[in-house]
């Protein structure tokens, strides 16, 4: 348990006041005055600041030697009160400048030397060289003290604002997933409930098959929102989170996309080879995240997904295509229109899923490329390196 630092300077100045107090009875035996009422009146105004060292580090310091000068000028053993004094300019030197600290060592050096001087008995090439070497060893522990505190004061804030930098940075990922969760899937709810809507009366079977849609949707929804709930409960239990999504759902992905009511092709080109989780997520969420605006932005649109893998790198394209006025039937006589996304409706500096599509990218190394296509609609189009030490950098920093 860590101690009160004003409980630990209570202690030390209580020890220093015992062991002058000790000195002060031996007085007689080294040929000095015992001291009496004044003296020990004085040994206590020297040890007792000590209490207040780190609150008021250089008026303890001057306190105490001037009160030591005064019990050398009355004639005690100057060797009783000297502890308190060295202990206040160890405490200058760990806590305020070396040019303050230097000030007090000088201070204690001139006591140190005017004590040699009225003691007769005393020899001045060993007072001297005492007054000279102590200030020195005090200033220069107590400073190497002052800057290991420092440091240690500077790792912690370093170390804090990390953290804070790494929480940030864990909401935004958490906002994004939860973003490419909650969008995608409602958007397919979203269209398939308002053709429930629509030919509810007309054309029961319809209507039924848009409801059972609703319901796997939202199961697939919730059973995602729980894995995510998971990784934020249960950081050492991965296990019972379920793993993320992956290549291998990307069909199943795209075909819940097409039942809900955007006609969309996957194509597969290159040889499919197992990839890093975190890379197959960003492929995953990026596909998601672009038929998910096709469907908010471009009812009727038909799209395109096209999954290329290639040496190092593997890139998937996700391309509606607008060129035609986008009137279509569901196949049930019900007449959708859709003129494809408009560029101006999603610039690329705007909108969380875009900004997601670009910082999923980056953060595993890759390019995408977002906009509006010459021959009409839209596209997105990202690629990423399957290199190991990609893969290395981008899970490392993935939820």
């Amino acid at each position: 348990m860590r101690s009160h630092p004003l409980a630990a300077d209570v202690v030390i100045a209580l020890a220093l006041t015992t062991v002058a107090l000790l000195l002060g009875t031996e007085s007689a035996d080294q040929g000095w005055p015992e001291p009496d009422a004044l003296g020990w009146t004085l040994v206590g105004l020297v040890n007792v600041p000590v209490v207040l060292r780190t609150k008021a580090p250089v008026a303890v310091c001057l306190f105490s030697h001037a009160c030591w000068a005064v019990y050398v000028t009355a004639g005690y053993w100057p060797v009783v009160n000297s502890l308190g004094p060295l202990l206040a300019v160890y405490t200058v030197a760990s806590l305020r400048p070396l040019r303050v600290a230097a000030a007090c060592g000088v201070l204690l050096a001139g006591v140190w030397v005017y004590a040699g001087l009225v003691s007769e008995s005393s020899n001045m090439a060993s007072v001297v060289a005492q007054a000279v070497g102590f200030p020195l060893v005090l200033c220069r522990f107590g400073s190497t003290a002052r800057k290991a505190a420092e440091l240690a004061r500077q790792l912690r804030a370093e170390q804090a604002d990390r953290a804070r930098r790494e929480v940030a940075g864990e909401r935004v990922r958490i906002a994004r997933e939860l973003h490419d969760v909650v969008a995608h899937h409602m958007a397919v709810i979203n269209v398939q409930a308002g053709l429930a809507r629509f030919v509810f009366d007309s054309d029961a079977p319809t209507a039924r098959e848009a409801l059972g849609t609703i319901a796997a949707t939202s199961g697939e929804a919730l059973a995602e929102l729980r894995r995510m709930l998971g990784l934020l409960r249960a950081d050492d239990t991965p296990d019972a989170v379920g793993p993320a999504p992956g290549l291998d759902q990307l069909a199943e992905m795209v075909a819940r996309v097409g039942a809900g009511g955007l006609p969309v092709t996957l194509t597969v080109t290159g040889e499919p080879r197992p990839l890093p989780p975190g890379v197959e997520l960003c492929v995953y969420r990026v596909a998601q995240e672009a038929l998910t605006n096709v469907l908010k932005h471009a009812p009727g649109a038909r799209a395109e997904v096209e999954l290329t893998y290639r040496p190092g790198e593997i890139a998937v394209s996700v391309v509606n295509d607008a060129a035609h006025d986008g009137r279509r039937t569901d196949g049930k006589g019900i007449r959708l229109t859709g003129r494809g996304v408009n560029p101006d409706s999603v610039p690329p500096h705007t909108g969380h899923g875009l900004i997601g599509m670009r910082e999923r990218a980056k953060l595993y190394g890759g390019t995408i490329v977002v906009g509006p296509r010459r021959e009409g609609g839209f596209g997105v189009q990202l690629t990423l390196p399957t290199s190991s030490q990609a893969a290395r950098r981008g899970d490392a920093d993935r939820p």
